[in-house]
């Protein structure tokens, strides 16, 4: 194919094109998540444009494009795909030819392979035009209220280790929302680790198969949440975005023995994370950023110094209802 005058106006870009380098243009393409019809006259335009169109799966990807009668051709390009296929793509954009990227559905490069030739090609100074459109984490943001207007997208947790702990630890002590992806065969897992790093009555919500025609939002605390998905009310089933809301600072007056009962779960939460390979001192600081308790009373361990409790804790939240990564 011949290489295009990068002086001319690219329909695709929404203005002027400004001079570019040598090479291709990689268009990173949001298709729809579920219904066809969220599609965008620009992502339908760039796709019927380009000689290629590097996809995740050619069979979703056809399903597409023969909703919308576009007879590009595809190669596959995800996950397993190897760096010889993505050497093979970096060849056909220095050749001067444009291609297109997409994923099975949503954005690009967003907890997805994607992002390697994304990376690559800007590396390499190539240009690199954005085709924004559907998006699971914005639908799932939009329609439950919950994440409020901070918050952070952590994709999938780790499935298991101190890693997990530490991501959980983390979600648990943000005063940002949280997006998460997970599938459907490890969310009760995730479920009960967030209720027991989190606390039971933090705000959250379960979203399975957005735009499609099974979609179903769920809101609650995260203990309901837990229950919803072991009764069947939550199927198992699709694919899932959970949102879990902010943890909210505040100050709670604590009787003594509440006061008593606070440090010594503080301190087994500690323990737990001992147990999981960090150091005292790290697991300590990770516990009383979630917890509001002081450090100092969480590494004590004689319990006849508890005899006199603080009062007034500083708390993030509801205490959780277990231990740190007793399910993990």
């Amino acid at each position: 194919m011949a290489r295009r005058s990068r002086a001319a106006p690219d329909p695709r870009s929404g203005h002027d094109a400004a001079p570019a380098p040598a090479g291709g243009t990689l268009f990173v393409v949001a298709t729809p998540i579920g219904n066809l019809g969220d599609v965008t006259l620009r992502a339908l335009d760039s796709l019927r444009s380009v000689p290629l169109i590097a996809v995740e799966d050619t069979r979703i990807a056809r399903r597409l494009l023969a909703r919308y009668e576009i007879g590009t051709r595809l190669t596959s390009f995800h996950a397993r795909s190897g760096p010889a296929r993505l050497g093979e793509l970096l060849e056909h954009l220095r050749a001067g030819s444009d291609l297109a990227l997409v994923t099975d559905a949503g954005t690009p490069a967003v907890s997805d392979p994607g992002a390697d030739i994304v990376a690559a090609w800007a590396n390499e100074g190539g240009r690199v035009v954005p085709i924004p459109g559907a998006s699971a984490v914005l639908a799932a943001v939009a329609a439950t209220g919950i994440a409020g207007p901070r918050w952070s997208f952590e994709g999938f947790l780790p499935r298991s280790g101190r890693e997990r702990r530490d991501r959980l630890a983390r979600v648990a002590a943000d005063d940002r929302g949280t997006v998460l992806f997970e599938a459907p065969t490890r969310l009760a897992a995730t479920l009960r680790d967030l209720n027991a790093a989190c606390g039971g009555d933090r705000q959250a919500a379960v979203c399975r198969e957005l735009t499609k025609l099974h979609e179903q939002i769920v809101r609650g605390p995260l203990d309901e949440l837990v229950r919803a998905v072991e009764h069947g009310t939550i199927p198992q089933r699709g694919e899932f975005v959970l949102v879990v809301g902010p943890s909210i600072a505040t100050t709670v007056e604590l009787s003594r023995d509440e006061a008593r009962e606070a440090v010594v779960d503080g301190r087994a939460q500690v323990e737990a994370l001992v147990t999981g390979g960090l150091t005292r001192t790290e697991a300590a600081r990770r516990v009383a950023t979630a917890t509001g308790l002081s450090r100092r009373a969480l590494y004590k361990t004689d319990e006849a110094r508890d005899e006199r409790p603080a009062r007034t804790a500083q708390r993030e939240g509801p205490r959780p209802s277990g231990r740190m990564g007793e399910s993990l």
